[in-house]
């Protein structure tokens, strides 16, 4: 597939599209605990920085872009030099699920679901 094609793709895609690009790789124990290898990243999730200037800092997702397909963190923010912080965009991929944030009902009635059938 031609790169362009698929950059065309990714910046045109519909939001419900969108939120599938926004997954990112569960710890080792949440994924025996919830038997996936990924989850969706939401606001609230506890996820560790895998790579980039920012790698092995922890942070809250403060909030989740999909316009950007980015995410921001708590806590990790990029000094300016007149002295204002900016919060920095990571891409999901980047990330590790460490906690999973179970506050919505409808999130932690699928993920039930999904443990509860063997693969």
């Amino acid at each position: 597939m031609q790169p362009r094609k698929q950059r065309k793709y990714r910046y045109n895609a519909p939001i419900h599209v969108r939120q599938k690009f926004m997954h990112s790789h569960l710890s080792p124990e949440l994924r025996k605990k919830y038997l996936q290898r990924s989850l969706q990243v939401r606001k609230g999730d506890k996820v560790k920085v895998l790579r980039g200037q920012q790698k092995g800092k922890e942070g809250k997702v403060d909030r989740v872009n999909l316009k950007q397909e980015k995410i921001f963190l708590a806590n990790i923010e990029l000094s300016k030099k007149d002295g204002n912080k900016v919060p920095i965009g990571i891409h999901p991929s980047n990330v590790m699920i460490m906690d999973v944030d179970l506050s919505d009902k409808k999130r932690k009635q699928k993920i039930s679901k999904d443990v509860g059938k063997e693969k």
